[in-house]
């Protein structure tokens, strides 16, 4: 395997948790997953934030300079999509959102032990590992 790939983990978790973590992103509302984001000094950051963020930056700062503003504009404002991109976090370490393959494997066992010693119960309904790996990744859109 490639040692120059990193990788990303993010949550999908139930709409009410959802909530939970967009209003703190420490974990603050599930003792195990503060537990865990603590101990690998992490966060979670919501995926529909983040893309929001994104559409107000290219907004302010000029739409010109973000390819990906069209195709991200339209995510959010898709009601399906939105509903999605609400239950999806991106795990970042270190403030970093990809990281080496041994932190991601150690906190995605971690995060999958905690979804399922508690069932539907913890709210984190899906645990995805993604790497940089451009073969194994969709590529944005063209513009």
């Amino acid at each position: 395997m490639d040692s120059t790939l990193k990788f990303q983990l993010r949550l999908t978790v139930s709409p009410e948790f959802a909530d939970a973590l967009r209003a703190d992103s420490s974990g603050a509302a599930h003792a195990g997953l503060r537990q865990i984001l603590h101990r690998h000094n992490a966060t979670v950051n919501c995926q529909y934030d983040a893309f929001a963020d994104y559409v107000s930056e290219a907004e302010r700062l000029g739409i010109e300079k973000y390819p990906l503003y069209q195709w991200t504009r339209e995510t959010i404002e898709n009601p399906e999509k939105k509903a999605k991109y609400l239950r999806s976090f991106t795990i970042y370490v270190n403030g970093e959102q990809i990281y080496d393959k041994q932190v991601a494997d150690a906190m995605e066992t971690e995060l999958l032990e905690l979804a399922d010693a508690n069932g539907t119960q913890s709210g984190i309904e899906r645990v995805s590992k993604f790497d940089t790996n451009p073969a194994n990744s969709p590529q944005p859109p063209g513009h």
